[in-house]
């Protein structure tokens, strides 16, 4: 079994503030981190009532600031809606301020709909830059050149680590070609994921950062003590991406007793093809699950997504997964 990490979207529970979904975050890592988990990633999103991540770099400083070992870093920055230079500075200053254990993950996406990014003063053709900023940032990370007239400050020198997100084959064609690790969002976008990582390891270049590719893949796994009530605690993920298919977003509703009240066949058929990389039940229902995808895939990391409702339920799933590979081991 590969080493396990978290992705946290700081998902809001119906009922609840962001502030409760920040608390909530901080004490998950802090609870990773005793539990062995590698990574603890945080995303950025806009405009969403469900999701209180969109500030990233500064949720990112708060989980830091409140743990010690675990690596803390973004899944992702969508690097289109910012300058290189100020996530430059912003991860620089994190990595000034928490050594060694920053990473930053780079998507291309928006993480939000049109009008918001025009809000965010956003060109919607910066994506079409991505591979040309990503390279600049690698640069603001280097070492200063002679010459060199803009610098991140703090952020020249440091390499903070780069990792390229996605859920097609551009992303893994662009983290092949610059050496860098990628991770597959197949947590909610799993149709492309194998020949993604087809591609990206045919096509691996060793660079600065890595000799050989690294494969994360991102899991949607609820864990509890029986399989019906593993069932019952992930309605909560299958109600947010059926409201997600009706364009009605909102917050992380609490469980319920059966799923197919909620939603039509052609919404479950939709929901579930999106959710399809998902493991749940008891603890040997999700072992077998995640060893054949581990098999089957070849990936190096598990990125785990527990939309759970309940913070008490929520921290017993992760405990429970980690105990079916014992601890993960803090990361490199």
């Amino acid at each position: 079994m590969p080493p396990f990490s978290i992705l946290d979207l700081a998902p809001v529970p119906l009922g609840q503030t962001p502030g409760d979904a920040l608390r909530r975050a901080r004490a998950l890592a802090q609870h990773a981190e005793r539990l062995g988990y590698r990574r603890y990633w945080l995303a950025e999103h806009h405009n969403m009532t469900g999701i209180a991540s969109a500030a990233t770099a500064v949720a990112i400083g708060y989980v830091a600031e409140g743990t010690s070992t675990i690596r803390v870093g973004s899944g992702g920055i969508m690097l289109p809606n910012h300058s290189p230079l100020v996530i430059a500075e912003q991860f620089g200053t994190l990595e000034s301020l928490y050594p060694g254990r920053i990473d930053l993950g780079l998507g291309r996406a928006p993480g939000t709909d049109m009008r918001t990014l025009r809000a965010l003063r956003r060109d919607p053709a910066a994506a079409e830059h991505f591979p040309q900023d990503v390279l600049e940032l690698q640069a603001l990370f280097g070492p200063v050149q002679p010459g060199q007239a803009i610098r991140a400050v703090p952020g020249a020198g440091l390499e903070v680590p780069l990792w390229i997100l996605g859920s097609s084959l551009f992303g893994a064609q662009l983290a092949a070609v610059l050496g860098l690790p990628y991770a597959f969002a197949s947590h909610f976008a799993p149709d492309a994921l194998e020949p993604a990582l087809e591609t990206y390891r045919r096509h691996f270049k060793p660079g600065k950062q890595l000799q050989k590719p690294y494969a994360m893949a991102g899991v949607n796994v609820v864990v509890a003590d029986t399989d019906a009530e593993a069932r019952r605690l992930f309605t909560s993920a299958q109600q947010s991406f059926t409201n997600l298919v009706r364009n009605a977003r909102g917050l992380l509703p609490p469980p319920i007793d059966d799923i197919e009240t909620y939603w039509s066949p052609a919404e479950k058929a939709q929901a579930s093809g999106m959710l399809a990389c998902s493991f749940v039940g008891a603890p040997e229902t999700v072992r077998a699950g995640l060893a054949e995808f581990t098999a089957r895939t070849g990936v190096d990391e598990l990125m785990v997504v527990s939309a759970i409702h309940d913070q008490q339920a929520r921290l017993r799933s992760y405990e429970l997964l980690a105990g079916l590979r014992g601890a993960a081991g803090p990361g490199a």
